[in-house]
């Protein structure tokens, strides 16, 4: 990076957040905006990043950063609603007289947890490495440890999978068009994406059954309106019973539910 061994320094730091709904923003320090990489990054001078502090072992690289809540793209009820959380980071440097031909990556990786105040916010930068603090070998559990048609489970979601619209909201939850009292609890424990509507792009969890009326897990960032469509994916308890009984899946269920327990030398005899 011989552009930085100028006797006067026209380095900048630039950002791209890529969020799970494929929204890609890119961002610049600079106080105007600059176009490389075939992306538009817009002036928000008010972004400030921490020590980018890189381990060279297998500990995770850490990085901060702190804005105002400035710019229309990033706005506090996008970050309430959980828009932003996971998305991609990717932080580094640049020539603001050439950006094209001079730029660095210096850290990359997806955005943790996110703090908001009234003036702005500050996210945490997780780098790939963080994969490895995951437990190297699963925990045993009496119940299924696998997500309904993930990788372990292996049960296709496309039969348990359907798109529906919204017929009616009242304090019980919410009601679909199609989904009745006998097979609304077939849901409890899945998840539904809005695909329109004040929410489209957002997922939440199902939490309880009510009748034929669904309610989620968390608070709704907008009113959800008679017609706002979904996707709804089906639940499942993760009881062995259910795996053999509803899924026909016991070949991949991920649980032990006859291993003994820690306890199981300091138990009494039954009478």
């Amino acid at each position: 990076m011989r552009w930085l061994d100028k006797p006067l320094s026209t380095v900048t730091t630039f950002w791209r957040l890529m969020r799970r709904d494929g929204v890609l923003l890119g961002l610049t320090g600079h106080d105007r905006d600059l176009v490389f990489d075939g992306i538009v990054h817009r002036a928000a001078p008010g972004m400030l990043p921490s020590a980018v502090e890189m381990e060279g072992g297998l500990e995770s690289d850490t990085m901060d950063v702190s804005g105002a809540l400035t710019h229309d793209t990033i706005s506090r009820a996008d970050l309430m609603a959980g828009r932003w959380d996971g998305a991609g980071l990717v932080f580094g440097i640049t020539d603001w007289m050439d950006p094209g031909a001079a730029s660095h990556i210096l850290a990359r990786g997806e955005l943790g947890a996110i703090e908001y105040s009234e003036n702005g916010f500050q996210a945490e930068l997780k780098s790939g490495k963080a994969v490895l603090d995951a437990p190297v070998a699963p925990q045993t559990s009496p119940t299924c440890r696998a997500a309904l048609g993930d990788a372990h489970c292996k049960v296709s979601l496309h039969r348990y999978t359907h798109e529906a619209q919204v017929s009616s909201v009242d304090e019980a939850g919410i009601e679909f068009a199609g989904v009745t009292a006998a097979i609304a609890p077939d849901y409890l424990y899945g998840r539904l994406r809005w695909v329109s509507g004040a929410n489209a792009g957002l997922g939440h969890g199902i939490e309880h059954v009510d009748g034929a009326a669904l309610r989620l897990a968390g608070e709704l960032s907008s009113a959800v309106q008679p017609g706002d469509r979904a996707t709804l994916y089906q639940g499942c308890d993760k009881y062995m019973a259910t795996c053999r009984a509803r899924f026909d899946n016991m070949l991949n269920y991920q649980g032990e539910p006859y291993l003994p327990g820690n306890d199981l030398l300091t138990r009494y005899p039954g009478g």
